[in-house]
């Protein structure tokens, strides 16, 4: 099977690839924007032609995207995640390869659920913010593109390659500052909401799956549980060994410690997935548990310079 994956450089394509290649039946080719893809080239501003011509040239089966921005403004955010979509599903109509397109969508897309409440495929989404828009158009550009496709709506990723941008990974290194400095408290913001972790490689496995079915539309990819923040937080403390306190920032004085930003996804209190369309269509459940996930990250964090 002759896989092209897109966005192969990014935190959850790396581990795509690993996933891929250690499959002895994909031969995999690597599309990016830095310099260790196989190719580079630009989703964002890249044009559908050259696109198709390299595909008609690679002739892939199997199309994998998990190119994409989580930061920035508006404007970044609709060319990186949606532009790009336009140009891979445009590439895709022109060339003759017939191939199958798997697209990572994201939880945000849902935006705000109900407190205690699983949400499905069904489940109408209202976006709370840029990203989660820019991704949804996305979504629906997929869906209507006419393609072989399937879009796997990706809950809240954790585990080794966390960035530092991210809410878990702002976190790590917030925690690493505090033991590097010997505070004796750590203030973050946002530990109230709860979010459905899932590991990396997990997801990596269910794009793997998604690969080889023929399942169609929307499927969420998340373990089923929400967890607190604030839980998240003292579990990642007791695998560093920090024997400070973990203090919410409103409940913290004014003086000293790290603060960190409420969870920045527009989703509100509670996100949790129902996974149950991954587990009959593509044979898929999560494997690996938090602990593992948050110690992979914290050793991560502990060795950054």
């Amino acid at each position: 099977m002759r896989v092209l994956l897109l966005g192969a450089d990014g935190f959850l394509g790396r581990h795509v690839a690993e996933r891929l290649l250690a499959d002895p039946a994909v031969q995999l080719t690597a599309l990016g924007r830095s310099d260790d893809a196989d190719v580079r080239f630009d989703l964002s501003s890249g044009a559908p032609g050259v696109l198709a011509r390299f595909l008609d040239a690679v002739h892939p089966g199997v199309v994998v995207n998990c190119a994409g921005a989580t930061r920035g403004g508006a404007r970044e955010l609709t060319r990186q995640n949606t532009v790009a979509v336009a140009t891979v599903c445009e590439a895709m109509r022109r060339s003759s390869i017939g191939a199958r397109l798997v697209q990572l969508g994201c939880g945000s897309e849902y935006g705000p659920s109900p407190v205690g409440s699983s949400t499905g495929e069904d489940a109408p989404p209202r976006p709370g913010g840029p990203y989660g828009v820019s991704k949804l158009a996305a979504t629906e550009l997929v869906l209507g593109s006419g393609l072989d496709a399937v879009v796997l709506r990706v809950f809240s990723p954790v585990g080794p390659g966390t960035p530092t941008g991210a809410p878990m990974g702002r976190v790590a290194e917030a925690l690493r500052r505090a033991m590097q400095n010997g505070d004796p408290e750590l203030r973050l913001g946002g530990l109230a909401v709860q979010r459905d972790f899932i590991d990396a490689r997990d997801i990596a496995r269910a794009v793997h799956a998604a690969s080889l079915s023929a399942a169609q539309g929307v499927v969420n990819i998340g373990s089923g549980r929400a967890v607190r923040m604030r839980d998240m937080a003292a579990a990642l403390a007791h695998v560093a060994g920090y024997e400070g306190a973990v203090r919410e920032l409103d409940e913290a004085p004014p003086s000293g410690g790290a603060a960190m930003p409420p969870y920045p996804d527009g989703c509100g209190l509670w996100q949790q997935a129902d996974v149950r369309t991954a587990r009959d269509r593509l044979g898929w459940r999560p494997r690996i548990g938090l602990e593992e996930s948050l110690a992979d990250v914290w050793m991560e964090a502990a060795c950054r310079v």
